[in-house]
């Protein structure tokens, strides 16, 4: 791989700035393509953004970014999208600094700031070549997401439609997806969560077979399902629904019949247990039954010695003496018989025994 240093004026870079949802983000004269493929959307808050214009008004020196030459002369940004995005938008009057805006100021600030130099680094090399050092230099900032790495080794027209879809704020399954999948869609979380789903845990399998797709009309259709599917068999949202693995869910119970209004009850009751720990579980577990989805509240060190004494330390199976360290607290009555996490309702076991029990 060939890499050159150049020095490159501000005024050079924002020439011919255009941001257009459908056919990207340019600058440099219509020359550089400010968000190629492995870009991430803008994630700049407001204070970085400022950060940056601040760095230049006073003429201290801004992090070296790097460009990709694809052509005689044109080239891809490949680090420093969101520093070049803050300079654009602050020169084409998008937002102010400290209530002032680029075309507030006098021209000679103005002439000033487009004069000064930004320090680029331009490579040459194969498409691996790009997208390994991609990976390598964006280890400061914000750091790149595994799937945002990901976007980058698979982008094609399966990745640019499946963004589209699941990747820009406000988009198609922003209002499904932000009330059952947590983080944000700009992050990639939306995307990576529904491609976890459908490929049951192997993204990186499923982004490779789908790469050449002609859209990601399959991958939106799935989503879809499975967002009817719960909101078909669980009637009230509650928050708790945020996060859980329905796309999971939806695979292993979607052809079971399901009575919504008995599901709505049970988890309604569930969720006034104080003994269940883990809301998020009950999703779960009035499917496959298994407690652990529920970490049902343990008995208090204080329960536990209270018990302890009652039984004289003798363990409540093998009858055998133990120290307190040496036993385990279990439910006289099963929690999922009724019994309660309570004083009344706690038995010592030695450890072997407890564990038995558990195994059986």
């Amino acid at each position: 791989m060939e890499i050159t240093l150049r020095e490159v004026t501000i005024g050079e870079v924002v020439a011919g700035y255009a941001n257009n949802q459908e056919d990207g983000i340019v600058g440099y004269g219509g020359r550089l393509n400010i968000r190629p493929p492995y870009q991430r959307e803008f994630v700049y808050k407001d204070k970085q953004r400022d950060a940056v214009i601040n760095t230049i008004r006073k003429g201290f020196p801004l992090n070296v970014m790097y460009w990709v030459k694809i052509g005689d002369d044109a080239y891809e940004l490949m680090d420093g999208q969101q520093r070049t995005l803050s300079l654009c938008e602050y020169v084409a009057s998008v937002f102010a600094l400290e209530y002032q805006f680029f075309h507030n100021l006098t021209e000679d600030e103005q002439r000033e700031f487009l004069a000064y130099k930004l320090l680029i680094y331009v490579c040459e090399g194969t498409d691996r070549e790009k997208l390994e050092w991609f990976e390598v230099i964006n280890t400061v900032g914000v750091k790149l997401e595994p799937q945002e790495i990901k976007n980058a080794v698979y982008h094609g027209p399966f990745v640019s439609d499946a963004r589209r879809r699941f990747s820009k704020t406000h988009c198609p399954a922003y209002k499904s997806a932000s009330k059952y999948i947590k983080g944000s869609a700009i992050r990639q979380d939306y995307l990576e969560t529904v491609l976890d789903w459908v490929s049951k845990g192997n993204i990186a399998k499923h982004m490779a077979e789908h790469q050449q797709d002609p859209d990601a009309e399959g991958l939106w259709l799935y989503f879809r399902s499975v967002i009817n599917w719960v909101e078909t068999k669980f009637s009230t949202y509650r928050k708790e629904m945020q996060g859980v693995n329905f796309g999971y869910l939806y695979d292993t119970y979607g052809g079971t019949k399901v009575n919504a209004a008995e599901l709505e009850r049970e988890v309604a009751r569930l969720m006034q247990d104080e003994d269940v720990t883990c809301k998020a579980g009950i999703y779960t577990y009035v499917f496959d039954r298994e407690q652990r989805h529920l970490n049902i509240r343990k008995f208090t060190e204080r329960q536990k010695r209270e018990a302890y004494e009652k039984q004289k330390g003798i363990c409540f199976d093998c009858k055998k003496k133990f120290e307190l360290s040496e036993m385990e607290a279990d439910h006289d009555t099963p929690w999922s018989q009724g019994g309660r996490t309570e004083a009344a309702n706690c038995r010592m076991m030695c450890r072997p025994c407890n564990r038995h029990k558990s195994d059986k």
